[in-house]
């Protein structure tokens, strides 16, 4: 991917040369299930609840210790990549905000370790990124991406990061357009297995917009090189609903699905990278849901 030299957005925050001295999360396999956990549906709201309140990783640490410190050479790669595809971003969606007759607001990002108290709870790292509705704010614990790769066999290179990065500002587009709102009214009326169904929608249509990014970010800057789509896909279906009940207990149960199965958020991102077509988005939530 070409993003090296491109401006970088003032939207970011990078947290990490604050570090809170707290214990560790108890290892790989705790690490695992919470990632899982989180694209099976954590609700970023209901963090504390989900994390029973153990209050993990709370910023400053059970005795209030922090740890400062410099940015390793790696980290400041991250924050330069972060800001620079939040800057894409910001670039795309003001354009098509404003062909609509509308103004895009940015959402912020900050780039955290371990732990980030947030508008919608304290998170620790590892339930992945994330978007707040509450500060309009994209969460990301870059290491991430280690996790994706090494143990859910998602791509690291850098297009794939700059998709998840782009499906998280989706949300926020959402946010801006209301959709988010519709959603969020069904959670409150609906049975947890039909409101599923809205929360699957709702996610696929932000794998749809990181989708139309690409295809207009595309046009404005040339950043897609041989092998960019691929490797966004790999990502995607690392992350289908499918595949991570597969994995975690070895049966699938399509009624408890909150995102989408591999398949859909290929095919949804990869439709979106290819049309462009911002009308889609009503259609997505008018059309039968056996048809997404």
């Amino acid at each position: 991917m070409r993003w090296q030299g491109g401006e970088q957005s003032e939207n970011l925050e990078d947290r990490r040369g604050i570090r809170p001295q707290t214990a560790a999360l108890g290892g790989g396999g705790l690490l695992l299930v919470l990632l899982i956990g989180y694209f099976l549906g954590i609700d970023p709201q209901q963090l504390n609840q989900l994390i029973g309140n153990a209050q993990v990783g709370v910023q400053g640490g059970a005795n209030g210790q922090i740890e400062e410190g410099p940015l390793s050479p790696e980290e400041q790669r991250s924050r330069e990549f972060s800001a620079t595809i939040l800057k894409f971003t910001e670039e795309v969606w003001s354009d098509q905000f404003r062909q609509s007759g509308q103004r895009y607001e940015p959402p912020k990002m900050v780039l955290f370790a371990d732990s980030v108290q947030t508008g919608c709870g304290n998170a620790p790292a590892a339930v992945g990124p994330f978007y707040c509705p509450a500060d309009r704010t994209v969460y990301l614990d870059p290491t991430f991406f280690d996790e994706l790769e090494r143990k859910l066999g998602g791509s690291k290179a850098e297009f794939s990061q700059a998709y998840v990065i782009a499906h998280e500002v989706g949300h926020h587009v959402q946010n801006l357009l209301g959709y988010s709102r519709v959603v969020d009214e069904k959670r409150r009326t609906l049975p947890k297995d039909e409101f599923n169904q809205w929360s699957v929608r709702l996610e696929l249509q932000a794998d749809y917009l990181a989708g139309v990014w690409a295809h207009y970010g595309q046009e404005k800057f040339r950043f897609i090189e041989p092998g960019d789509t691929e490797s966004a896909i790999q990502s995607a279906r690392a992350i289908g609903d499918d595949r991570l009940q597969k994995r975690s207990t070895g049966f699938t149960s399509p009624e408890n699905y909150t995102h989408g199965t591999s398949e859909q958020r290929v095919q949804w991102f990869t439709r979106g990278l290819q049309t462009g077509d911002l009308s889609m988005l009503e259609k997505m939530f008018e059309m039968p849901y056996e048809r997404l």
